[in-house]
């Protein structure tokens, strides 16, 4: 089958399909859809990408992705100094907030350690994260890390770094989720929420 765009608009869907959670079909759906919406939609977000091209930093302290650094989440003065967050990845803060979740600061790793994918300690910041956690305002340490094996290998290894630090160094819970019926668990999850049982 001959093409049926030129070479400009098979390049527009080309890239969009390289975003995460769109196949060939739907960057065309996509792409179709910001060329007729070319005034309401594609010039705005070609400005908008144009924008954040030239002015998204990482943040010096934390390793969240704003337009300022320090970010405005560590230049927050409502945030509570005494508490870090340690997260893998930028998206795994911005879910955090979205959830209102903790008033403390974060920490983004970069990534979890992987020694099959080649990922070691020196790929991520844990030396600035066991720098922070030495800061005399800090006295808690969460590790917010998926429940995967990278995710418990890394949260074990800052555990460790982390042990003549004067800070108390907790995780998120693992178990039942809210709202979640037993009968659809997978038996990890269900052995987790066994383990760490609290008084009702």
């Amino acid at each position: 089958m001959g093409a049926v765009a030129g070479p400009e608009i098979e390049r527009l869907v080309q890239l969009l399909a390289r975003l995460p959670g769109l196949g060939p079909r739907s960057a065309r759906r996509a792409a179709l859809h910001l060329i007729k919406k070319r005034e309401a939609l594609m010039i705005p977000l070609s400005s908008a990408m144009q924008v954040a091209l030239e002015k998204v930093q990482v943040c010096k302290t934390c390793g969240n992705i704003d337009t300022q650094s320090p970010c405005t989440v560590c230049t927050d003065p409502r945030r509570d100094p005494s508490i870090i967050v340690v997260v893998a990845d930028v998206a795994d803060l911005w879910a955090l907030e979205r959830a209102n979740a903790t008033q403390g600061r974060y920490h983004v790793l970069g990534a979890t350690l992987s020694p099959l994918d080649g990922v070691g300690p020196q790929d991520l910041t844990i030396e600035a994260l066991v720098a922070r956690a030495h800061e005399a305002q800090v006295h808690e340490v969460i590790l917010a890390l998926n429940a995967t094996v990278d995710g418990q290998t890394t949260a074990h290894y800052i555990t460790d770094l982390l042990q003549d630090a004067k800070v108390k160094v907790t995780r998120l819970a693992h178990g039942v989720p809210v709202g979640g019926e037993l009968d659809y668990l997978d038996e990890g999850t269900l052995s987790a929420a066994m383990r760490q049982r609290t008084l009702f």
